[in-house]
Formats: structure tokens, C-alpha cells, sequence
């Protein structure tokens, strides 16, 4: 029997989750998004705009809200687009209201702080029942909300599952690739948050362009050789997961983590800084996770491991740079 996706529920009311619904809505179906917030729902339901975390975006009327978990659960497919770390939680409160298997699209980005999982690791544990899937890629959500043209990765190992997913998503200007490579896009979309950070420092310090873009170079190996080492596929770091939303994530001050290291590099501290922001800049949490996931694996990544000190454990900037500088010349590539 056919899976009907006309009724598609948004976990999550952030910028991101925000956009995403939009983004639904515009493909005619049913749109229900859940926000903790009680004035995010009434300013959505009332006025047709996230007043907090989206203003002055005008959203498409089919776009709903709820503060009710327990209505999100009845959706025909759920885009869960709460924050990476309180993925476990949110999950574990829609268990109960959702029908076993209940595709379950991860858009999140980031590496479990606690326990170093994956997304999908922490929903096959809070969610059990579900059918989960992973969408990432380079995406900025004000764009998206706008309407400007977005390529994502769409990924799932159920045979199929991608596919009926992004028919049912996928517009011409919200363009889903599918990919069977849940691993590496999932390694994809965390590392490249940590990267931005770095990028971020380099700009702040003035390094110039051309340490940048050896920076993200090098950070794509970094991101490759984690991928591997947890089963996933090189092609997916060439592509719209890996590349694509590397160069987007350090190239732009629309990123949060990016401007996070701006900031750093300028001379203010990582804590200062994120206590000062209503959203969250995902790298600062990932950066520690990937750095101790990395080690578990026997995986060199100097660049996650520098950040990690930098953001979570007030090193000192200058050293680290020097520090990364200072490394043996080597030959290129992935195991170097």
C-alpha cells in the first residue's frame, strides 16, 4: 500500500523548524508544527509569523501550531527539528503519541554531548518504533522560509523510504537527494558546525583567506576520515552533506557557529558569548563529543581537538593556532 505524507508534522519551532514547515506548506499539505513556546504558537496560529525566532518572514496559511506534543504525534510523517541535544528528551516525550513505525526525519546536526551517539543512535533508543531518516545539507533558514532556491541530502536505509519522503517534500526550490548513507551524513552536518568554528577564529584573527581555505580543506579530511571510520561513504563528503554545507557553514556570518569563532578571534570568550544568545551554535557542544568520539576510533582530527579546547575549556587561542601550525609536514590526503 502507498504511504501518504499529505499531513506532516514539524518538531520544533526554531528558525529552522520554522522554515522547514514553510517550506511543506508550500507543497500543499497539512502542516502542524509544535513549539514549547505559548507565544510562538499563537503569534503562528494568529498573525502567520514566528515573531521569536523568525520575524518578518510571512508564513503560508497551512503552516499550524501547537503546543499539544501529544497532536504532532498523529501526523502522517514527523520532521523533528529541535536542537541536537535535547533530542533524546523531545523524542522520548513523543514516543507514546506516535504509531509504531512513524517516519521520522532527523534535521538535526550534531554528535550526542553525553554519550557521543549519533542522531539516530539517541532516536533508535528514545523512539524505538520509528522509521528514521536524515536530512541535512547547506541551509540557511531564512532562505529557505524566502523561498530561494535549497538542495538538501535526504537519507534513510530502509529501502525506498528516501524516496517516497522527498516525492512528498521535494518543490523545485526545495530540492531533496536521496542517499542510503545515514553515517556520513549525519558526520557531515555535525563536523562542519565545529569547522565553521574555526573558520570563524582564522577570520577573527585576520589570517587571511588563504588559512581559511586551507582550513576547510583540511577539516574535510578530518570529516572524511570520522565518516569512514564509523562506516560511512567518502561520496558523501563531496557532496551537498559534506562539501556543500562546509563551505555555506564557513564562508558566511549568517552562521551561528561561524560567528561564534568570529567572536573568539576577536578577543571574547566562548562562555560570554553563548550565554548572551537565545540560539544555540550546535559546534559548541559537538566539538567535545566529536573530539572524544574521535579518540575512541583512533581518529586524528587536531582541528575538532582545538576547537574543543578553545570553546570548552578557555585554552588560549594563539597557542592552539601555533600548535596547529607547528604540525609535522606530511603527505596529503585522508590518513594524513
Amino acid at each position: 500500500m502507498a504511504e501518504n505524507f499529505r499531513r506532516i508534522g514539524v518538531v520544533g519551532a526554531g528558525a529552522w523548524g520554522t522554515a522547514l514547515a514553510q517550506a511543506v506548506a508550500a507543497q500543499g499539505h497539512e502542516t502542524l508544527i509544535w513549539a514549547r513556546e505559548a507565544e510562538v504558537v499563537t503569534a503562528v496560529n494568529d498573525r502567520h509569523e514566528n515573531t521569536l525566532f523568525l520575524p518578518g518572514i510571512a508564513l503560508d496559511a497551512g503552516v499550524k501550531a501547537t503546543g499539544d506534543i501529544a497532536a504532532i504525534g498523529s501526523m502522517d510523517a514527523l520532521l523533528l527539528v529541535c536542537p541536537a541535544q535535547h533530542l533524546r528528551a523531545v523524542a522520548a516525550s513523543l514516543a507514546p503519541h506516535a504509531r509504531d513505525g512513524l517516519p521520522v526525519v532527523i534535521c538535526a546536526k550534531g554528535i550526542e554531548e553525553k554519550t557521543g551517539q549519533l542522531m539516530t543512535e539517541v532516536l533508535a533508543e528514545a523512539m524505538p518504533a520509528a522509521r528514521a531518516a536524515v536530512l541535512s545539507g547547506p541551509t540557511f533558514a531564512h532562505e529557505i522560509a524566502a523561498g530561494k532556491p535549497t538542495a538538501v541530502t535526504l537519507a534513510a536505509t530502509e529501502p525506498g523510504l528516501a524516496d517516497k519522503l522527498a516525492e512528498a517534500i521535494g518543490a523545485p526550490r526545495f530540492r531533496p537527494y536521496t542517499s542510503p548513507d545515514v553515517i556520513g551524513v549525519q558526520i557531515g552536518g555535525a563536523v562542519k558546525n565545529v569547522m565553521a568554528i574555526a573558520c570563524g577564529m582564522v577570520a577573527g584573527m585576520d589570517l587571511g583567506q588563504n588559512a581559511r581555505a586551507a582550513l576547510m580543506t583540511r577539516g574535510l579530511q578530518e570529516m572524511t576520515r570520522l565518516s569512514i571510520a564509523k562506516g560511512g561513504a567518502i561520496e558523501t563528503m563531496m557532496g551537498l552533506a559534506g562539501l556543500g554545507d562546509l563551505v555555506l557553514t564557513c564562508t558566511s556570518e549568517s552562521s551561528r557557529n561561524y560567528t561564534l569563532g568570529l567572536e573568539i578571534g576577536r578577543g571574547k570568550r566562548a562562555s560570554e558569548i553563548l550565554a548572551a544568545r537565545r540560539t544555540v551554535a550546535e559546534g559548541a557542544y559537538t566539538a567535545g563529543a566529536v573530539t572524544r568520539l574521535a579518540a575512541r576510533l583512533g581518529v586524528e582530527m587536531p582541528i575538532v581537538s582545538g576547537v574543543d579546547s578553545i570553546v570548552n575549556e578557555d585554552a588560549d587561542l594563539t597557542r592552539i593556532m601555533n600548535e596547529l601550525l607547528a604540525r609535522p609536514f606530511r603527505r596529503e590526503g585522508i590518513a594524513g
